[in-house]
């Protein structure tokens, strides 16, 4: 069993990294999509992702319950691709529709932790390779606004905590990638 971290920027490649990965592995992909097409820009996209996997890959969208799609579909012979933790932390997020002020502490909705505590012990089994993309989105400069710097602070900590569960973690700047972190086999 390995899990794999994909880490980079926007368009860095992250994507297509991990996708190679899959293909790779020679098992059978589950494609879990965490993204949802809110508006005509996100649908097409999607679409693009879409057009661009393989047609035998299974694709299973799920917004928010990602540690349950993981528990039903990582197997040995299987190698589950969820393309990615940031826009699942934003769905949780926003569940719901909640508007959050632009001020004073941001209280994360109640199914935030449940999920978030779900997915880390899910990853902790041991029941089939898994491969993550995450955007990093700590780089840059601080964010303005309450909510913005809650979600950059709530990506960091899900992406430590992944990471420190992963066997193998790749940064994805470019194109190229640069190993993080590889467990000895």
């Amino acid at each position: 069993m390995t899990r794999t971290l994909v880490l980079g920027g926007a368009r860095s490649g992250k994507s297509a990294h991990a996708e190679r990965l899959a293909a790779q592995s020679g098992k059978e992909v589950i494609y879990v999509a965490t993204a949802a097409a809110g508006d005509g820009e996100m649908a097409q996209r999607i679409a693009l992702h879409r057009a661009q996997r393989p047609a035998q890959w299974q694709t299973v969208e799920e917004k928010l319950a990602l540690a349950q799609a993981l528990a039903a579909w990582r197997a040995p012979h299987r190698l589950v691709l969820v393309d990615c933790l940031t826009l699942w932390l934003s769905n949780l997020l926003f569940d719901g529709g909640t508007a959050y002020p632009d001020v004073g502490a941001i209280e994360l909705p109640p199914r935030f932790h449940a999920e978030r505590a779900a997915l880390l012990a899910q990853l902790a089994e041991p029941r089939g390779d898994v491969i993550f993309v995450s955007n990093e989105v700590g780089m840059g400069i601080v964010p303005y606004g309450a909510i913005t710097r809650a979600y950059a602070d709530e990506a960091g900590r899900l992406n430590q905590a992944v990471a420190a569960l992963c066997d193998r973690v790749v940064f994805v700047a470019a194109g190229l990638p640069l190993m993080l972190k590889e467990a000895s086999c």
